[in-house]
C-alpha cells in the first residue's frame, strides 16, 4: 500500500485524508519486502546457475561456459552487494516500527534469524573466493565455493520464510495470562507452516529468476548479440525454470491445505468465500462485495475448493460469515492477489509445456522466433507472481502480526511521523532500483564484448 491523498470534490470544502502513522509502518515494510525479496530470490537461485555452467565448463573445457559463469558471477555480486543494503535496512525496520512485537516475538523465533545471519556470511566469503578464485584455486575446489554460495543462500532464504511462518504459525511456547512462557525456539523455528511455506517459496524463487533471466537471454537472441553465448545461457534457464513451474502446482496444492487447516480466514478471503458449506466452488476472478458478501463476475467451479482444501470435495470449506468480521483479512486485497498468483502460474505452466514440447517433440519450434518472444513475455511474470504471493501471506493474516496471539496494530511503535520514514525509505529503494538497473544494464552491454564467441582471443582463453 502507499499514500493516498484523496481530495473529494464534491464537498465545499474538499476533504483531504493522509494515510496515519500506522497504515506508514505497514507501507514501509511491504515496500522494503517487496524491494528485497526479488535478491533473496536471486542469492537462492543464480549461484546454482553458475555451478551448473562451471561444472560443464570444467567437464568440456568450453570456454562458453566460462564465459558465461563468470558473467552471472558479475550480476550476482550487483545484486548480492545491494541485497546486503536492502536486508540490513530491513532488520532495523523491525525493531524501530514493531518494536512490542520484537520485545516478544526476538527471544522465541530469533533462532532462525540468528542461522540466517551466519548463512549469509558464509555466502558472502564464498562469493569473494568464487569471484577472486579463477586460475588461483583448484579447478574444483573454486567450483566448490561457487556451489557453497547456492547453499548458503538458499538456507539463508529458507530460514527467514521459517521465521515468517512462525508468524502464521506460532509455536514453541506457552502463552499464559499475557505472558511468553517455556519457550522452545527449535519447536519455534520448525513449526507447522515452515515446510509448506518454505517448499512453496524455494520453487517459486525458481521459476521467478529462471524465467526472468531465460527472458533477458532470449532477448538478446532475438536482437542478434552474441547469439552462441546468450543461447546457451538460455538452455541452463529456461530447462530450469520449466522444471520448477511444473513443480509449483504441487508445491501450492500442499500449501492450500495446510492453509485451510490453520488459517481458514485467509483462504476463505484468497477466494472471497462467505458461505460455508460443502462441495465448495472453486472461484476464478470475480469482484469480492465484502458489504453485501458476494462475488460478482466470477467463473466458479464446484467442489474444486472443497477438493483443494481437504482432499475430499464433499467436505465444507469455512467462509467468511462464520469468522468474527474484525479477524477477516482485507478480502479484495487478498482475493486480487491470489488470483493473479495463480493465473501468472498458469501461463509459466502452459509455456513449460511448450518448452517441453519442443525439447522432445518439435524440435524445430527451438529455432522459432514466436518462442524467444513467449519468454520475452515471460521474463516478469514470476516475480510478479511472486510478490503477489507475498501480498496473499502477509494481508492475508491480517489483523494478526503472530496469529491469533498479537494484533498488528498493538505492535507498532507509538513514535510519531513514521510517514516521513516511509516516504525516506520508499526514496531510498528507488534509488537502490535505478542504480541496480543501471548496473546490470551497463553489464549486460559489456557481455556481448567481453565474451565475443567469434574473437579468437577468447576462444583460446
Amino acid at each position: 500500500m502507499f499514500a493516498k491523498l484523496v481530495t473529494l470534490s464534491i464537498f465545499k470544502q474538499p476533504t483531504v485524508y493522509i494515510m496515519d502513522d500506522f497504515i506508514a509502518a505497514r507501507s514501509q515494510m511491504a515496500v522494503s519486502l517487496g524491494f528485497h525479496i526479488i535478491f533473496a530470490c536471486v542469492g537462492m537461485v543464480m549461484p546454482f546457475f553458475m555451478a551448473i555452467s562451471h561444472f560443464i565448463y570444467l567437464k568440456t573445457g568450453n570456454a562458453i561456459y566460462k564465459g558465461l559463469t563468470k558473467a552471472w558471477s558479475k550480476g550476482v555480486a550487483i545484486l548480492f552487494a545491494t541485497g546486503a543494503v536492502s536486508g540490513t535496512m530491513l532488520s532495523f525496520e523491525l525493531g524501530l516500527l514493531w518494536p512490542t512485537f520484537m520485545e516478544h516475538a526476538g527471544p522465541i523465533f530469533g533462532m532462525p534469524f540468528s542461522l540466517e545471519g551466519t548463512a549469509f556470511f558464509i555466502e558472502a566469503i564464498a562469493l569473494g573466493f568464487f569471484l577472486y578464485g579463477w586460475d588461483r584455486l583448484k579447478p574444483w575446489f573454486h567450483w566448490v565455493t561457487g556451489l557453497i554460495v547456492g547453499l548458503s543462500g538458499l538456507a539463508s532464504g529458507i530460514l527467514v520464510v521459517a521465521a515468517n511462518a512462525w508468524m502464521n504459525s506460532p509455536a514453541g511456547f506457552d502463552f499464559v495470562d499475557g505472558q511468553y512462557l517455556n519457550v522452545d525456539p527449535i519447536q519455534a523455528m520448525f513449526n507447522d507452516a515452515w515446510f509448506s511455506q518454505a517448499l512453496h517459496m524455494t520453487i517459486a524463487a525458481f521459476v521467478a529468476t529462471g524465467f526472468a533471466v531465460s527472458g533477458i537471454h532470449a532477448l538478446m537472441i532475438l536482437k542478434q548479440r552474441n547469439v552462441i553465448f546468450h543461447t546457451t545461457a538460455f538452455r541452463i534457464t529456461a530447462l530450469s525454470a520449466c522444471v520448477a513451474a511444473l513443480l509449483q502446482p504441487v508445491s501450492g496444492d500442499i500449501s492450500a491445505k495446510d492453509v485451510a487447516q490453520r488459517q481458514p480466514a485467509k483462504l476463505a478471503a484468497m477466494e472471497a468465500h462467505f458461505e460455508t458449506e460443502a462441495n465448495a466452488s472453486f472461484v476464478i476472478g470475480g469482484i469480492p462485495d465484502e458489504d453485501k458478501k458476494t462475488v460478482k463476475h466470477a467463473i466458479k467451479i464446484p467442489g474444486l475448493l472443497s477438493f483443494l482444501a481437504h482432499g475430499d470435495p464433499e467436505k465444507p470449506v469455512t467462509g467468511l460469515n462464520d469468522i468474527p468480521k474484525e479477524h477477516w483479512p482485507p478480502v479484495a486485497i487478498t482475493h486480487y492477489a491470489f488470483q493473479l498468483m495463480i493465473g501468472l502460474g498458469m501461463l509459466l505452466v502452459v509455456l513449460a509445456l511448450i518448452y517441453f514440447a519442443a525439447l522432445f517433440t518439435r524440435k524445430k519450434w527451438l529455432d522459432s522466433k514466436w518462442l524467444l518472444r513467449l519468454f520475452v513475455i515471460a521474463t516478469p511474470m514470476g516475480y510478479i507472481a511472486l510478490e503477489a504471493g507475498w501480498v496473499v501471506t502477509e494481508v492475508g493474516r491480517q489483523p494478526w502480526i503472530i496469529y491469533g496471539i498479537m494484533r498488528t496494530a498493538d505492535a507498532v511503535t507509538p513514535m510519531p511521523g513514521i510517514v516521513y520514514s516511509f516516504y525516506l525509505f520508499t526514496a531510498v529503494f528507488i534509488s537502490l532500483s535505478a542504480i541496480v538497473v543501471f548496473l546490470l544494464y551497463r553489464q549486460m552491454t559489456m557481455v556481448g564484448r567481453l565474451y565475443d564467441t567469434t574473437d579468437p582471443a577468447y576462444q583460446s582463453n
